[in-house]
């Protein structure tokens, strides 16, 4: 009877789902017990554990099942903490941190020895970023350490923009979940590092768009892609992508053979030639800020509709659409 006792009890360990709240004391022990906890950002939200913990971070890989080559961003809550886990914070940096922290840019600065090699994938730089999150701010606040902490979300899926959506996909494998409601802007931060010389390069392109980092530093390079051993977070070709095949096609694509299992994810303007009921525009009045929000929670239902496939197409001429593009290309097939 013991074994059987036993064996139930493991099984339903196993298969809990993990709290969703907004205990932040509750998530703040956690993570000091080495514990891996979704957080909120105004990104997407984040599977986040001890920076300084390399049993915690191997957690992360592991529970993401992400390739230990792609490394993570650290979360720190404050502009003077910089300087505790990168060695050099030179000037161009520091107007950048200034212009846009708290918010959605991270910067890849030469890392000190605390931060371990794991969370950089044995880069000697580190990403770090100020979260603009009112709950994951006052965490921080709690901590006596940075938290890594890529998107909670199975790697390659589509990223989550809910409390629930972290738990859909990994609520059996963490403890808790720190809602702090949908995520105002809805796509990954801008990463953007240094070259030898100390001029600005985008590995990841986000709503800090190449015109706005332009204004404070200058002229910057863009890289953004990387089969493997990505200089930074976020550069692997493919990503953010839902189950079902998802393919570019132009708005006005009449010449593809569309049928009622056909979905299609529209900036503003539905297509003519497939079932409405299998559409959803980001932003029927074309505001990409909306669109950015609704991406991947829209791509999460149309992933949920049994279709055959996918269509998008690229928004064009529209400031600040570069984000989007950027998802979308990854996504698709």
């Amino acid at each position: 009877m013991a074994k059987v006792e036993y064996d139930l009890k493991t099984y339903i360990c196993q298969h809990m789902s993990a709290e969703i709240g907004t205990d932040i004391q509750k998530a703040a022990e956690l993570l000091i017990e080495g514990k891996v906890v979704g957080i909120p950002t105004e990104t997407v939200y984040g599977l986040a554990a001890n920076a300084l913990n390399t049993d915690a971070v191997a957690d992360i890989f592991r529970i993401k099942n992400r390739p230990d080559f792609d490394p993570l961003i650290v979360h720190i809550a404050d502009i003077s903490q910089v300087e505790l886990y990168a060695s050099l914070f030179h000037e161009k940096a520091v107007k950048l941190a200034e212009a846009f922290w708290p918010g959605p840019l991270t910067l890849v600065l030469p890392k000190r020895n605390n931060i371990p090699f794991s969370v950089t994938s044995g880069l000697d730089t580190v990403g770090l970023r100020i979260p603009r999150h009112s709950l994951t701010l006052e965490l921080l606040k709690q901590l006596p350490f940075p938290l890594a902490a890529p998107s909670a979300n199975p790697f390659g899926y589509i990223s989550p923009t809910i409390a629930q959506h972290v738990a859909d996909q990994l609520g059996e494998l963490i403890p808790y979940i720190l809602d702090g409601g949908p995520c105002t802007v809805g796509v990954e931060s801008t990463i953007v590092g240094f070259d030898k010389s100390f001029n600005p390069v985008i590995y990841r392109k986000g709503m800090i768009t190449l015109n706005m980092i332009e204004r404070v530093v200058g002229k910057t390079q863009v890289f953004t892609h990387s089969q493997s051993n990505p200089q930074a977070p976020g550069m692997l070709t493919s990503h953010y992508a839902p189950r079902t095949p998802l393919k570019i096609i132009s708005s006005n694509d009449n010449t593809n053979n569309f049928s009622n299992r056909t979905g299609f994810l529209g900036f503003d303007a539905y297509h003519p030639l497939i079932p409405q009921n299998n559409q959803i525009l980001l932003s029927p009045s074309g505001d990409i800020f909306e669109a950015a929000r609704n991406l991947y929670a829209s791509l999460r239902i149309l992933d949920k509709l049994g279709l055959d496939v996918i269509y998008c197409s690229l928004i064009i001429g529209i400031p600040g659409a570069e984000a989007l593009n950027d998802r979308l290309r990854r996504a698709s097939v």
